[in-house]
């Protein structure tokens, strides 16, 4: 019994320095945030005023509500073309690249110890007139003049996105296929199965929780993001996250940022729920 107790002392003493920084650094200002949603301003004495004029003002505008949606398939479109991408990479690393596995895993993440801005601004060089992409369609003859492509268009986002957060894509992947039992494989094989129906059957199944992980990884942040449609996006490739730093940072509507923040917030609960649960219901059946 006194070694439970000891045991239990020590998870507490764990856990309550995690706990209170999540508390005064999450949990806080999430109450502080949502108490602005209710405030009729910013600043001076009318920020203390009850008001529900925010709501009707975003439930009133369909061009938030638009480029919320419009957002959304954004974030779903590079997580998909994340996983798509990510997937080859992290099967050759967990069964084809054996000791040169360490060494190809850490090439495919040391992009992401660079600054995230300087990939992005890299990309815009890229895409750019003068850039490598342009120049390499002109010397095959099919540019005849230096003009920018994809630059400050949708697509120019999603492949900065998708470049940017590939790497972080193919790591649980990778755990989830390195933890596959080969013994499966082999029994499959002596079953009479082809090598892509035990893929079908064997390995795509028992990587699915990889997939999930690494899907929401993407999905996260990127519906948030507004760095990279402010530098490669331009006005075709705005997302939600750049009106809500507008509103914070140049129309000082706190209170209408904050509740923008929240619609994004429950949205993507709404979206990432089913998928944590699809993820557990493959744990606890063995998948």
């Amino acid at each position: 019994m006194s070694f439970r107790m000891n045991t239990r002392t020590r998870i507490a003493v764990l856990m309550i320095p995690p706990a209170l920084l999540l508390l005064f650094f999450f949990v806080l200002p999430m109450f502080v945030m949502a108490s602005y949603t209710f405030r009729e301003g910013s600043f001076g004495a009318a920020r203390q005023r009850f008001t529900l004029a925010h709501y009707r003002e975003f439930l009133e505008n369909a061009a938030f509500q638009h480029l919320l949606w419009r957002s959304m398939l954004l974030s779903l479109e590079t997580s998909l073309y994340c996983v798509i991408l990510a997937y080859p990479a992290a099967y050759y690393l967990a069964f084809q690249a054996g000791p040169k596995r360490l060494t190809l895993l850490t090439l495919i993440i040391a992009p992401a110890w660079t600054s995230f801005l300087l990939r992005v601004l890299a990309w815009k060089l890229i895409l750019g007139s003068e850039g490598m992409l342009s120049s390499l369609l002109q010397s095959v003859g099919l540019l005849r003049e230096p003009k920018p492509l994809l630059l400050y268009t949708r697509g120019a986002v999603v492949v900065a996105l998708a470049y940017s957060w590939i790497p972080f894509v193919v790591l649980p992947i990778f755990a989830a296929l390195d933890r596959i039992d080969r013994d499966l494989l082999e029994a499959a094989a002596d079953l009479g199965c082809a090598p892509w129906q035990a893929f079908l059957r064997v390995t795509l199944p028992l990587s699915m929780p990889g997939v999930a992980a690494g899907f929401v990884f993407v999905f996260i942040p990127t519906l948030g993001e507004w760095v990279t449609p402010a530098l490669v996006g331009g006005v075709k490739g705005v997302m939600y996250g750049n009106i809500i730093q507008d509103q914070f940072a140049r129309a000082l509507n706190w209170p209408l940022g904050s509740l923008m923040s929240f619609v994004m917030l429950l949205l993507m609960l709404a979206l990432i729920l089913p998928i944590s649960r699809f993820a557990r219901f493959l744990r606890l059946g063995g998948l």
